[in-house]
């Protein structure tokens, strides 16, 4: 029943949420702070799923930019999830067939992200070169889930370098967005579904010095093992708070 109960009521919230984000994009349409906005209220469905999210931004984060941002891909909870990570002044680089998606495709394209054709390798490459542009003109962040696909507990995949390139490129520093691990931890018909711990690393710039594949796996281990270090810790959390006191 309380699967039923909280469908219905997401199908509906998720609907007035991307009827209020069109509006805004209407209003004030590719502004640099409209993905923020959308993270925002996509992440507020999280409370209705039971789900508690804890966030943990570096001052440097905050106060600095712009940035690659790179996330970890786990499933399609990510919308509501990881994206509360997002800061001001970011947009994502998306899939082109996105626009499709009713609601959603038209909000994600208002809202100022950018959109590749991953079939077409030319393509790619050149909104890869605009997106370092955008960077460097704009001061804008920008989003990537490197993995390129959803992991669905298979771990961290290998990534892929596109967002190095970029981050290359615009001579901008990385940050990790590394969030717990959630696969099949949520589930409709249960009160609550624990915590979800997000935590965004210290701006880091790529090492000029060593290769792109050398890079890239750097980062992809240190990613690995932040996620590591916040299973562990929602681990020994929930063990401490199953000990009966005494």
């Amino acid at each position: 029943m309380l699967a039923l109960l909280r469908c219905v009521i997401i199908f509906f919230y998720f609907i007035s949420i991307n009827l209020v984000l069109i509006l805004v994009c209407l209003v004030r349409p590719f502004h640099r702070d409209n993905v923020f906005i959308a993270s925002r209220l996509y992440s507020s469905i999280a409370y209705i799923l039971g789900l508690k999210i804890e966030l943990r931004v570096p001052a440097s984060v905050k106060s600095g930019g712009p940035f690659v941002f790179l996330a970890n891909h786990q499933n399609s909870y990510d919308l509501i999830t990881v994206c509360a990570g997002v800061v001001k002044g970011t947009v994502s680089v998306g899939k082109k067939s996105l626009v499709w998606i009713p609601l959603f495709g038209q909000v994600y394209w208002l809202s100022g992200n950018i959109l590749i054709d991953r079939k077409n390798t030319g393509s790619s490459r050149s909104t890869l070169e605009k997106t370092a542009q955008k960077i460097i003109k704009r001061r804008l962040s920008v989003w990537f889930f490197p993995e390129g696909t959803r992991s669905y507990g298979r771990g961290l995949l290998p990534f892929k370098t596109g967002a190095f390139r970029i981050a290359a490129a615009s001579k901008v520093p990385i940050v990790l967005v590394s969030a717990s691990e959630l696969d099949k931890k949520i589930k409709l018909n249960r009160w609550s579904n624990g915590t979800l711990l997000i935590e965004l690393s210290e701006p880091e710039l790529m090492d000029e010095t060593k290769k792109m594949k050398q890079n890239v796996e750097y980062f992809h281990q240190k990613m690995g093992d932040t996620i590591k270090k916040l299973n562990t810790e929602l681990a020994n959390t929930s063990k401490t708070n199953s000990t009966p006191a005494g």
